[in-house]
């Protein structure tokens, strides 16, 4: 099957890495964020001091005591971080190395739903996966339509998947052969042409072509079956799917990541081997720019990542770093409105439109938030088969009604990331799509 996805955006921001080396750093701390786990209502496993193995549960869901997240070390539990009314922003561990153990885990000689469903949730890669609809950790109650699985990362300066992720084909088989008891339906997986995944049996092989975000999963899944009202899909990525085969060949978790960290502000983009929630300190160590003006380091890509001090952590899927300037110490003529032709735009009326060359840009908004424009910039950079400004004008009324008719189920934030950039009235779109997801689900569930 070939999908060819004509509507979105790649930026063309430089700072990408172009070598594949890969380059081992080790981490002494680590932080897990519950927030980064939508859907989940933690409750913690441990507390200061705990020791915990590679794969001991950190916390759980409260409503759903089997759904648990993970250590991705082996030492002591450091701080348990709280915020307003004793809100758990993060537990941070200390890392020992694998001195202190790893879990192993019993796999059985036959899967049924259920004890696979079970080993995803008290391995914590259940949380790796989303929920359509609502973009969630699955609902492990309901039952998959479909599964699937992303090899394409489609996010600017992101790394191809097949520059870092392992070859042996066996191990992605055996997680799909692992997944297919737990769906009543198919198992995909998407890829770019010539891509080395396309050799993994057992799964429908999709290939796809075409501009950020065609390496969505959400946005594969539109294109080849939406998901219709009482209908339930999961999407992961290829990574998780290859965790998935370390699960049920060795018996343990791995929880090793390889992050990019790239940008205009990094000395050498590269290739770094570490863990989940590593520090942002230990992994671009070295790697960022001394300048003279603010920087902005983003745990993520440009689009959705989320904006972090240098001291801080990794957040999930914990693939890219990005470092650009932040722009608020810099003084331009005209501001926003500037002609200079290193200002990069998706409008023809400035100069950089035309010129094709790569861009170092800042977190600048060049702009105000105004009343929303009904202009069509959204349906040229959405490519889902619905009427963008009108589901985010129902997200905004809260018309529960509107929303499922206009397509409420198919999409999830990231899938309106280019659409924001695009945005002449600067809505923080993701944010209204969260916000009105989470209505849908404690309204109609």
């Amino acid at each position: 099957m070939k999908i060819k996805i004509k509507k979105g955006l790649d930026l063309k921001i430089c700072g990408a890495v172009t070598d594949s080396d890969i380059h081992q750093m080790e981490t002494d701390l680590i932080a897990i964020d519950p927030d980064d786990f939508t859907g989940l209502k933690p409750k913690l496993d441990v507390k200061e001091g705990d020791s915990v193995a590679i794969g001991s549960p950190l916390m759980h869901d409260k409503y759903r005591p089997e759904v648990k997240i993970v250590s991705p070390v082996a030492g002591r539990v450091k701080a348990i971080v709280r915020g307003e009314r004793r809100k758990i922003v993060r537990v941070e561990v200390e890392s020992c190395g694998t001195a202190s153990g790893i879990v192993k885990y019993d796999i059985p000689t036959g899967f049924t739903s259920e004890n696979a469903v079970r080993l995803l949730a008290e391995s914590g890669l259940l949380t790796e996966m989303r929920q359509r609809p609502y973009d969630i950790i699955p609902d492990i109650s309901k039952t998959p339509r479909d599964i699937f699985v992303t090899a394409i990362d489609s996010a600017p300066l992101a790394a191809a998947y097949e520059t870092y992720m392992p070859t042996d084909l066996k191990v992605y088989e055996a997680a799909v052969k692992f997944l297919s008891v737990v769906t009543s339906g198919k198992i995909y997986i998407s890829h770019r042409e010539d891509s080395f995944f396309a050799g993994i049996k057992g799964a429908e092989s999709v290939t796809v072509t075409g501009p950020h975000p065609s390496g969505n999963a959400g946005v594969q899944a539109a294109n080849i079956s939406p998901v219709n009202k009482s209908e339930t899909i999961w999407t992961l990525g290829i990574d998780t799917l290859y965790r998935i085969g370390i699960l049920v060949t060795a018996g343990r978790r791995d929880c090793s990541t390889v992050v990019a960290v790239t940008g205009p502000e990094v000395v050498k983009p590269s290739l770094i081997r570490t863990v989940f929630g590593a520090s942002i300190s230990t992994v671009t160590r070295g790697l960022v720019k001394k300048s003279d003006h603010h920087i902005r380091i983003i745990s993520g890509n440009v689009f959705n990542g989320v904006a972090e001090k240098e001291n801080g952590y990794m957040h999930f899927p914990y693939r890219q770093i990005t470092v650009i300037a932040e722009g608020d110490d810099i003084a331009e003529f005209m501001g926003w409105a500037s002609l200079k032709p290193s200002k990069a735009s998706v409008s023809p009326t400035f100069p950089g439109h035309f010129l094709g060359r790569f861009f170092a840009p800042d977190a600048r908004l060049n702009g105000g938030r105004r009343a929303m424009i009904m202009s069509g910039e959204y349906d040229r950079v959405v490519p889902l088969d619905i009427m963008p400004e009108y589901l985010i004008k129902a997200i905004i009324s809260h018309d529960i009604d509107a929303m499922e008719k206009l397509g409420i189920y198919e999409v999830a934030p990231e899938d309106f990331a280019v659409a924001e950039y695009v945005d002449t009235s600067k809505l923080p779109l993701q944010q209204i799509v969260r916000e009105g997801l989470d209505y849908m689900r404690q309204s109609v569930e």
